[in-house]
């Protein structure tokens, strides 16, 4: 699961960008049939795919029965939960063993792969980002497995490799996660991960030398290493050795997370401990050394949305010989928190504490009641303020979201007072760097149709314009060629939903074209404008639109958009979904049999509701990495942390809700070929780690079981399970350009679309 916090560069599934390296900070209605007047689906095309697939029949245990408040629910697939299991593993293989033939054994298959190869591969950069005398940034020369870390003593200097994970691993399944400087910018924190799974080791190296101390940490996830300005030793999160396999491909939840504090140079059994909450087994840490270095800032998360915001004292590395004492700021799980900056003991933060769009807040350490909080910068009454940070020593460069495009301000920080505002295009910062100590900024920007630009600007000199400091050029890529608008259409309860629509200028309405919609919808996550490479081939290669709707549960409107997407309100985000393929019909851009739809991880959820309430609605669907038994999520890895957006089963409202819109519990047999699945491919990975395979294994299965007699079922219903990869961060290159393929081909297979190149 994608969690804002930690995750939100991950939702772009459709990106061939480089990810968002250094922006700071940061689930009662019934299933219903429509009506064939309403919304009946245009005419069905001429050709129907026949069902001529011999699925893998999974064996049924019915005598596995769970009753939730009193009702008995069956889950006879419950054995595939077991990834280790002999049979477990031969269903995977018989699956792969129909899937990958219908996906690779074809002349599309390679030519969509060459295009897609051919396209990737660009140069693809980061924001240079400062540390002590130095610069750094990350480069992909274009078909590189891991992006490589580069270093330069200025920024009209050579650039030279200071780290290359590809030199790591052959197929490049070992990437770079997590990684932190020293104040000093004289040794590198960073972590690694192997196979896509969230577990992480974590290295040391010394910027000057450019070799690694003797010590690896281990037992980690979601790391960052908090450095003490003396520069000896960071603060990080780790826990408790595990019993038997660790390594992405296991579904135990993970639990009882510690806070230690490690001292270069030495083992990690050397490790202090300085927090633990044996009574919270659920609590994530993680910690900020405050600018000045006085004070170790410990929020504390148990789900994806609100913190707990405590802060201790720190007297220098060398007292750090146990448990730290802490203050309790934030006792109450009701609003998130991200640190800013202090000056002495006055601290700024952004948060949504009685301010949907968010504010600024100073608090005094001295007297930390919220009574005596005050507001720094007002909440924007329509704008969110997606992000902060503070630069030259006086500055705070605020990111804003105004319907679903990037703002960029400089206010005060001394009154909170507006300085100024950088121009910026339609589009999204995806990328900024700049500090406190430093006078320089950059940020990058990119759009549908901008692989990428990164301004350069320096407070320090007058009359000083941001300049453009680097520019992604694609060859025989020409962006005046397509175009870009903004439309808004409403859902099933009257709210106005934006929705961006992409494709080529010479195309019309009325000609109908084929159409990707892509979707998300929780998490407080932001769906903004971004550069997609399989999106432009797939306009380009079936003359095609892209369509990506800002659906409720996401975060492009506050906490408001957010709450009315999640927990008991989920079902606005599957109607959301719905009515943009409705509106996109009735507005001449497509029809439904020409409609494919897209998503991963909640996303993934997303597909599976959808095409089981409203399946005549779309022609092909893709779920990637979906969450698909609503009734067990939280049993698994961190599943426990999406309670926030999905409701807790324990509770009888939300069982009964997440009851309804399950993708596992509510398949069902087609009554007529209007009604039967669109032609669906079902993405996961064997060491995904967020969400576990088990949710799309038991999906399938379950599909498979509920056709398998159904004369009306003509559609494929199609499992893929990849080796090697997890949830999507750190994917190797090839393998996203395998995935991009896969998906095109199948749906130019299953929408009968043609090849335009």
């Amino acid at each position: 699961m994608k969690t804002p916090r930690f995750f939100s560069n991950l939702v772009r599934n459709l990106s061939g960008t480089n990810q968002k390296y250094s922006v700071p900070c940061r689930r009662h209605l019934q299933y219903f049939v429509p009506s064939r007047i309403e919304y009946r689906r245009l005419a069905m095309p001429e050709v129907q795919m026949s069902n001529t697939f011999q699925y893998p029949e999974a064996r049924r245990d019915d005598s596995v029965v769970e009753e939730f408040h009193g009702i008995k629910i069956s889950d006879p697939y419950r054995w595939l939960e077991d990834p280790d299991s002999e049979e477990t593993q031969d269903y995977v293989k018989n699956q792969n063993k129909i899937s990958q033939p219908f996906l690779e054994d074809c002349d599309e298959w390679k030519k969509l792969n060459q295009k897609l190869t051919k396209r990737w591969n660009y140069p693809k950069y980061s924001c240079p980002f400062k540390h002590g005398n130095r610069y750094f940034f990350f480069m992909n020369t274009g078909l590189q497995n891991q992006d490589v870390l580069y270093v330069q003593n200025s920024l009209d200097d050579e650039p030279k490799v200071f780290l290359d994970p590809n030199t790591l691993s052959k197929d490049g399944t070992i990437a770079l996660v997590g990684s932190r400087f020293s104040d000093d910018g004289n040794l590198f924190a960073y972590g690694l991960s192997q196979s896509g799974s969230d577990w992480t080791t974590l290295k040391v190296r010394d910027v000057n030398t450019g070799k690694d101390f003797p010590e690896v940490l281990e037992h980690m996830k979601f790391v960052t290493a908090s450095w003490t300005k003396d520069n000896k030793g960071f603060f990080y999160s780790r826990y408790p050795v595990v019993e038997g396999k660790a390594d992405g491909s296991e579904t135990a939840a993970n639990e009882n997370q510690k806070l230690y504090y490690h001292r270069v140079g030495e083992s990690q059994d050397k490790d202090v401990l300085i927090a633990e909450f044996p009574e919270e087994p659920s609590w994530r840490l993680q910690t900020n050394v405050s600018d000045c270095g006085k004070y170790l800032l410990l929020f504390i998360m148990k789900a994806c949305k609100d913190t707990l915001l405590y802060f201790s004292n720190l007297e220098g590395s060398d007292a750090i010989k146990g448990k730290l004492d802490f203050v309790k700021v934030v006792t109450e799980f009701d609003s998130d928190y991200d640190y800013i900056t202090n000056e002495g003991s006055i601290f700024s933060f952004r948060t949504n504490k009685n301010a949907p769009n968010y504010r600024i807040v100073n608090i005094d350490f001295n007297n930390p009641g919220y009574d005596n909080w005050k507001t720094l910068i007002e909440e924007h009454p329509k704008n969110v303020l997606d992000w902060s940070n503070c630069v030259n020593k006086d500055k705070i460069v605020l990111g804003y979201i105004d319907d679903v495009k990037s703002v960029l301000q400089v206010h005060s920080l001394q009154d909170g007072s507006f300085i100024s505002s950088f121009k910026i295009d339609i589009g999204t910062i995806v990328g900024f760097s700049g500090e406190k100590k430093y006078s320089e900024i950059f940020y990058h920007f990119v759009s549908f149709l901008t692989p990428g630009i990164i301004y350069h600007f320096d407070f320090a000199k007058e009359k000083a314009e941001p300049i453009v400091f680097r520019e992604v050029k694609i060859e025989e890529f020409d962006n005046s060629l397509y175009k870009v608008e903004q439309v808004f259409y409403e859902s099933k309860d009257g709210e106005r939903i934006p929705m961006f629509v992409v494709q080529k200028k010479a195309s019309s309405k009325q000609e109908q074209k084929p159409c990707l919609l892509y979707g998300y919808g929780g998490f407080n996550i932001c769906i903004q404008p971004s550069f997609s490479i399989t999106g432009l081939v797939f306009i380009d290669s079936f003359d095609g639109i892209l369509a990506y709707p800002n659906i409720r549960g996401g975060g492009e409107y506050g906490e408001r958009w957010h709450n009315a997407g999640r927990l008991l309100k989920k079902q606005n985000v599957f109607d959301d979904f719905q009515y943009a393929a409705k509106h996109l019909v009735e507005s001449g851009f497509t029809r439904h049999e020409k409609i494919a739809i897209l998503g991963g991880s909640n996303g993934g959820l997303l597909v599976g509701s959808c095409i089981n309430q409203r399946p005549e609605l779309f022609g092909a669907a893709v779920a990637q990495v979906g969450v698909m038994d609503m009734l067990r999520y939280h049993k698994f890895t961190i599943g426990r942390a999406w309670m926030s957006d999905y409701g807790d089963v324990e509770e009888k409202e939300h069982f009964e809700n997440l009851f309804k819109y399950s993708p596992l519990h509510n398949v069902h047999a087609p009554k007529s070929l209007e009604e039967q699945y669109p032609a669906t491919l079902v993405l996961t990975a064997d060491h995904d780690d967020r969400v576990s395979p088990l949710h799309s294994l038991k999906f399938v299965a379950a599909l498979h079981h509920a056709i398998k007699d159904c004369e009306f079922q003509k559609n494929p219903l199609l499992l893929r399970v990849y080796s090697k990869t997890g949830h999507g961060a750190g994917k190797p290159t090839a393998k996203k350009i395998e995935e991009s393929t896969d998906i095109l081909t199948f749906m130019f297979k299953t929408l009968k679309l043609k090849l335009t190149f």
